[in-house]
């Protein structure tokens, strides 16, 4: 039988019809293959998703989330996570973005909570999670912090109905456009969690094109040659792709050699020379039934 202590949920987020169920099942299955767990699957959603696994528990995003402007660019809608009564709260939850590839044991994630307050999600501005960022925090009276990426949230539901509480009364006094920590869900995280928070490594998880994309293809042959950065690379359990022009299924139908440059000058080179082995991952992972049995 599963240990209640080491029970989690897995939770994911699908609004509009931008991602069809077949690639939600997709995630859901490798989760499900690789993982110690976890103890329920959820998907918060805006409508019925005829065809999802059965074994997914199907919630509504609360309606006050789903407004025009929670749903654009900064993604606000993701804090329904944290609206009391929407994820279930008797147990940590891992939420993982619908762009990413999984291909080892998630539940290595609830390890990084310290304690059920803490917030885990991926490191993403220069200055890092950790004492010196939480005494910054402080001293400028939360005016500077660090920030990291919401494409992987650990965290348990129970405590931290905060995050959604303060967003609401802070949207309600300032409006999304006139405070800074709201322009993005990830920085609103960041902000009003900062005492808790703490990074996902990067031995474990990775964006896309943090890791793997650089304007000079000499920079990207040169780290994938190196030992320790190819080691690391070999025991990722997770790799999303926020922000990537192609996401992981355009990935894994692109010939060999072809270059892809995003909006920031970073260019992807689909080899296995520069990507080691992501890119057979990639495509074994497109390559898989979706199809619930």
């Amino acid at each position: 039988m599963r240990d209640p202590k080491s029970a989690w949920q897995c939770v994911l987020i699908a609004w509009g019809d931008r991602y069809p169920v077949s690639e939600i099942n997709r995630l859901v299955a490798s989760v499900r293959s690789q993982s110690k767990g976890p103890a329920r699957f959820v998907l918060l959603s805006d409508r019925e998703r005829p065809g999802l696994d059965p074994g997914v528990e199907l919630r509504d995003i609360p309606a006050w989330f789903l407004v025009p402007d929670l749903r654009g660019p900064g993604c606000q809608a993701k804090l329904c996570l944290f609206e009391p009564g929407v994820v279930p709260a008797d147990m940590p939850a891992i939420y993982i973005d619908l762009d990413t590839i999984v291909f080892g044991d998630l539940s290595r994630l609830v390890q990084l909570m310290e304690s059920p307050q803490t917030i885990a999600i991926l490191q993403s501005a220069i200055l890092p999670f950790g004492a010196f960022a939480r005494w910054l925090y402080r001293v400028t009276d939360k005016r500077r912090y660090a920030r990291g990426n919401s494409s992987v949230v650990v965290y348990h539901p129970a405590h931290a109905t905060y995050i959604a509480k303060r967003f609401r009364e802070l949207v309600a006094q300032h409006g999304i456009a006139a405070f800074r920590p709201l322009w993005a869900d990830e920085r609103f995280i960041s902000w009003v969690a900062q005492p808790v928070m703490r990074a996902v490594p990067g031995t474990l998880v990775v964006k896309f094109p943090t890791e793997y994309m650089q304007p000079w293809r000499w920079l990207v042959h040169l780290r994938a040659r190196l030992p320790w950065i190819r080691r690391r690379r070999d025991g990722l359990i997770a790799v999303t792709f926020p922000g990537v022009k192609l996401k992981g299924e355009d990935l894994a139908a692109l010939p060999e050699g072809a270059v892809v440059t995003d909006r920031k000058g970073r260019r992807l080179f689909w080899t296995d020379r520069a990507l080691g082995s992501l890119r057979r991952k990639i495509i074994d992972f497109y390559g898989t039934s979706s199809a619930p049995q």
